[in-house]
Formats: structure tokens, sequence, C-alpha cells
């Protein structure tokens, strides 16, 4: 059950290592599809979230799920108002950092709800894991305990190559602690 959520993500991790950089301006940040851009998005409504004293909103990945039948294809119209409010929003939100080749100087990685310890299950859902790609010089080590990434949440849809997709939120990391 475990081998392939691992696959899943080993996909999306090979997806980034390929892809990283392709064409783009390294120092701009992650680009989202036209119709996850801050114009148009709804206007934002009051969020229940804490916020600390330095703006930073605190989330959980209980804040991004949303709702979705196991064989519908994804589509931004499935994300409440809540989680698209969030888009271009300064969040800390905690998990773990999934397991790599590189253990050290990570400029990017996946972020994942789970260490994989207890059971989850088969092709975990879309919402149990963020894209992270550091803010060109800052870097992450990798750790087997919780972290706590801070940055600008975003949604970016990550194929893999059978255009299934792996994953839907990005953030563009300023640290992790």
């Amino acid at each position: 059950m475990r081998r392939h959520f691992r696959a899943k993500i080993l996909v999306i991790f090979l997806a980034l290592s390929f892809f990283s950089g392709c064409g783009q301006d390294t120092k701009a940040p992650l680009s989202f599809d036209e119709t996850s851009s801050p114009e148009n998005q709804e206007p934002q409504l009051q969020q229940s979230h804490r916020i600390d004293q330095s703006d930073i909103r605190e989330i959980s990945f209980d804040d991004i799920v949303f709702e979705m039948e196991e064989d519908t294809p994804f589509s931004q119209k499935l994300l409440p108002e809540r989680v698209a409010s969030l888009v271009g929003q300064h969040i800390r939100i905690r998990g773990y950092i999934l397991p790599s080749f590189q253990q050290t100087g990570l400029t990017q990685f996946v972020l994942v709800r789970d260490n994989m310890e207890c059971c989850f299950g088969p092709g975990a859902a879309l919402y149990d894991c963020v894209v992270v790609k550091m803010l060109p010089g800052r870097t992450a080590e990798f750790s087997i305990r919780p972290v706590a990434v801070t940055g600008t949440f975003g949604i970016k849809e990550l194929k893999g190559p059978d255009g299934n997709h792996l994953a839907v939120y990005s953030l563009i990391g300023e640290s992790v602690r």
C-alpha cells in the first residue's frame, strides 16, 4: 500500500529534479496557471487561521483539504474559497520533508503531511503534499523530524508523464525550521 504512495512521491521528486529551472528565470517565483492568478481569485474572505506577530498565517494540512471523488480528475473549481484565498499569502505549515537522494542544501523538496510510518493508503490525496521551491540563496536540510516551512502559498499543478496530477500546491520557501 505504501509503495504506491512512495512511487507517486518519487515521480514528483524526479519531475522536479528534471524540470527545475528549465527555461525559467531562477529568481522568478513559481509561475501559476492563469486560472490561479490572484486577479482571477474571488474576493478573499476573513480567515480563521492563526496569524503571528510577523503576519505569517499558521496553517495545517487540514486547512488545505478539499472534497474530491477518487476517480474525478482535478480541477481548480474543486478548491473551496478558504483554500483559494490562501494563494499569495505568507504562511507557515508543518510537515515532513520527503526523503530524497540529497540530504543537505535542498533548494526544492516535497513537504508531506505524514512520515509514512502509519497506515498511509494507496494513492495519497493531492492535498497531502506541497511542492516547496526555496528562494534563491536559501536551502533546507533533510530531517526525519517534522519541520515548519514558511513562505508564499500558491497553486501550481504538477502532472506526471501519464497526465495525472501529482501535486497541486506550491510554496516559495523562505525558511525551514
